[in-house]
């Protein structure tokens, strides 16, 4: 890992946790916002990553190693989403955005889709992706402010009382998962509904889905509903599959069917964001892979 870079932005992590939420913020940064509305926006919204590797615009490892420490809490939080099961209603993405006031263009999370097959034999498979709460998450790593870090169940969130809006997590996020939010000009992603976890809930999308695609839990339960789904498909013959393990940031999301292998070309890279040319009609029949992962947020 490089240590060749300029020193973080403010000192030491010292451990704090969040006090507000992304909609308290948002909240008291809207009047503020709004005179400066379109100013900068399109400096906020380049979000393409330039030549150089995400590891190089990584913090020193003392600034961030406590932050990629989750509490002492016994839960290990993750996602398997059984994509034989999903038909593409999109239902996880507006519970979603209407749980989290998340604005139009902008996704935490997303259905990507594509046509497999010659005709008459030819399907649509659908891969619904959001933040994969990474146990080595590079955006942690890559945060100047120490904003993101690790919560209940490992869970990786961001603190919006540090949030400057540097964008370096988009640009290292290896699943396209962080956008900046248009107003407050801070990171947001996924954070497992945490304010719905507190209250014995589910995340928004998990109930929503009609068609019982999506299961959240903790893997340290056997008992869980999310191990006992994982090994329901493992039973039924399938191999379950993880979204570019290559990238070595051991993703704590798992998928079922053949969607994650054949869509995950789709999904956007470092450095962009789910946007919405994922639903354009002109993409319908791309099927080439160095163009459909070129997404921009």
């Amino acid at each position: 890992m490089s240590e060749s870079h300029e020193s973080p932005v403010i000192p030491q992590d010292s451990g704090r946790r969040p006090t507000g939420t992304r909609r308290e913020f948002l909240g008291s940064a809207a009047a503020a916002a709004a005179a400066a509305a379109g100013v900068g926006s399109a400096a906020a919204n380049d979000q393409r990553v330039g030549d150089e590797r995400p590891r190089d615009k990584f913090q020193p490892e003392s600034f961030w190693s406590r932050r990629m420490q989750p509490p002492e809490d016994g839960k290990r939080y993750g996602w398997f989403v059984d994509t034989r099961r999903c038909i593409g209603c999109h239902g996880c993405e507006v519970s979603c955005k209407a749980e989290n006031d998340v604005p139009l263009g902008h996704f935490i999370r997303q259905t990507i889709y594509a046509d497999v097959g010659e005709y008459p034999k030819v399907a649509r498979l659908f891969l619904p992706v959001a933040c994969q709460h990474c146990e080595d998450a590079p955006c942690i790593k890559a945060c100047p402010c120490g904003a993101l870090h690790k919560g209940e169940g490992g869970t990786v969130l961001v603190d919006y009382d540090r949030c400057s809006g540097h964008g370096t997590c988009v640009e290292v996020c290896p699943y396209g998962a962080i956008y900046l939010d248009p107003v407050a000009k801070q990171a947001v992603k996924c954070h497992n509904c945490v304010h719905r976890l507190e209250h014995g809930m589910q995340p928004a999308c998990v109930p929503t889905c009609p068609a019982e695609a999506l299961h959240f839990g903790d893997l340290n339960d056997p008992d869980s509903s999310i191990n006992r789904a994982m090994a329901g498909a493992r039973e039924q013959g399938e191999t379950l599959h993880q979204l570019r393990s290559e990238k070595g940031t051991r993703p704590r999301a798992w998928y079922a069917g053949r969607a994650a292998v054949e869509i995950e070309h789709r999904v956007p890279t470092e450095g962009h964001s789910f946007g919405t040319d994922t639903y354009d009609i002109y993409r319908w029949k791309e099927t080439d892979p160095q163009t459909d992962g070129d997404q921009r947020g």
